[in-house]
């Protein structure tokens, strides 16, 4: 436990991979836990939700920082931008520096970034320079930071161990890029979690930079032969070619993992070179020199996985672009033309056991309609630098407000009665679907409703071409669930 029980820690990113599982982290440590959160609603459904403040705020406009701020002992920036996105540089960038003038103004006492793991001396991706910016931003600004630096994060949930995971279990052979044999020395995030709590404990004036790694330094192809081996897979054969050049890489990432190119990307340009730590002095100054190795790294997180167990995903974020309002529902909505397309069934089935196959929609179970007509619209947003069909599921039961489905968002959740979705794919416009549980004179009702709000010529001409297969789509949606809700003595499956 930290020595310093009873601080105010403020954590933005708390929807994130990390900053979701870095707050019940300190709340264990004894802080008390403040999150700046642009929709506040995105983090109702934590189950430590009840016992953080949330402020709304954003860290680019500055909105909520002084609020945000105010009587903050230590702050940990983990905001960045996922998948990039337009501009993101100049956005990385802007942000630092209003949070790091917001934590002077307010008299912070220390801030905490983590970032990436990159080598000296070599020409740096756009990704890999944007942290390091971040980084040097932090670190010249008034209040006093400690700069963490990660290589590959092993932990259920993570876009690094997801992809590593699905390249292995999904190709027994496989022709690969040079950088598997990038020397790389991953961590586990338990590790990762531990030391920014921890880095709360160095002496006030500490203002520098340090690296975090594991106990072992790999190649990826060893990462991958070692994976097989602990999930009970044969040795994989493993060709590198050198014609693969990082864009091409992150395009066969995308084809093979859930993990969309553009988020893939900054992944593969982060292993074209060595990532291994040039010191180890945060070990000595914390005394802490314990790390969880790679084999046992990769088995608490498959443990995790198939106890569903993974509080949060690589796509737990907000994607970069994606439609945040109006929303539909809005009562100050006013954007013109709203289409619709809604649909109805009686359900022969107990309200619960609708509920119960609507909320476990998405990722392996399907859509419940026509499978091509999803993997090609998924397929389609991929090419176009969309996050694609296969994100899946963050737990294949249970959904909560914020969570990503494949390529929708979780925007509204009332148990029992409400899923509303928020496209996050590629559109020329705003997209919503709700599936609703009724009962009208004693009857289980499924009520479902598509919800498009056109951008401009384009965005009319699309509803116009993609209308004549909605009843395909959309009406055998609708007649699958409602039958799937009647067969309570089957196990739901993929249609």
């Amino acid at each position: 436990m930290s020595a310093a029980t009873g601080r105010l820690a403020l954590v933005t990113g708390a929807s994130g991979y990390i900053g979701g599982r870095l707050v019940p982290e300190l709340l264990a440590a004894g802080y008390r836990v403040r999150c700046l959160a642009r929709t506040p609603d995105k983090l109702r459904d934590h189950p430590w939700r009840d016992r953080v403040e949330v402020v709304r705020g954003d860290v680019v406009s500055g909105e909520g920082l002084p609020e945000a701020l105010s009587g903050v002992d230590v702050a940990y920036y983990l905001v960045h931008s996922m998948g990039g996105g337009r501009d993101f540089v100049n956005t990385d960038a802007e942000g630092a520096r209003r949070f790091a003038e917001a934590a002077g103004e307010a008299g912070a006492g220390r801030v905490v970034y983590l970032g990436g793991l990159a080598p000296e001396h070599v020409e740096l991706s756009e990704h890999m320079a944007s942290r390091e910016e971040v980084g040097r931003i932090l670190l010249d600004a008034p209040v006093p930071a400690v700069v963490l630096r990660a290589a590959v994060i092993l932990g259920s949930g993570s876009a690094s161990f997801e992809m590593l995971r699905h390249l292995t279990e999904r190709l027994p052979a496989m022709t690969t890029p040079r950088w598997v044999r990038s020397r790389v020395q991953p961590v586990a995030v338990r590790d990762v979690l531990r030391l920014l709590v921890r880095a709360d404990e160095l002496p006030e004036e500490t203002n520098r930079t340090f690296d975090i790694g594991g106990p072992e330094i790999l190649s990826y192809a060893q990462m991958i032969q070692r994976f097989a081996a602990v999930a009970g897979l044969v040795r994989r054969l493993i060709i590198p070619v050198p014609v693969l050049s990082p864009g091409l890489s992150s395009l066969w990432v995308g084809l093979i993992t859930p993990v969309p190119p553009s988020v893939a990307r900054p992944l593969v340009e982060s292993l074209r070179h060595d990532s291994v730590t040039a010191e180890d002095d945060l070990a000595r100054l914390l005394r802490d020199h314990e790390r969880i190795g790679f084999d046992e790294a990769v088995r608490l997180a498959l443990r995790r996985i198939d106890e569903d167990r993974v509080d949060t995903r690589w796509s737990s974020a907000a994607w970069p672009s994606a439609p945040s309002d109006p929303l539909p529902t809005d009562p100050d909505w006013a954007g013109g033309s709203l289409y619709t397309d809604r649909r109805a069934r009686h359900v022969d089935a107990a309200p619960s056991e609708l509920w119960r196959v609507i909320e476990g929609i998405g990722g392996e179970r399907g859509w419940y309609s026509w499978p091509l007509a999803w993997a090609a619209r998924g397929w389609i947003d991929l090419a176009v630098g969309g996050v694609g069909l296969r994100r899946g599921r963050r737990d294949p039961e249970r959904l909560r407000v914020g969570d990503s489905l494949d390529f929708w968002r979780v925007e509204e959740l009332v148990p029992g009665e409400l899923l509303r979705l928020r496209a996050e794919m590629r559109l020329p416009g705003l997209a919503w679907l709700e599936l609703r549980v009724g009962v009208q004179d004693g009857r289980t009702v499924y009520c479902q409703q598509a919800l498009f709000h056109p951008r401009g010529l384009l965005g009319h001409l699309y509803w116009k071409a993609v209308t004549p297969f909605h009843g395909i789509v959309f009406g055998s949606m609708a007649d699958n669930i409602a039958a799937r809700a009647a067969a309570t003595d089957e196990p739901a499956v993929r249609t």
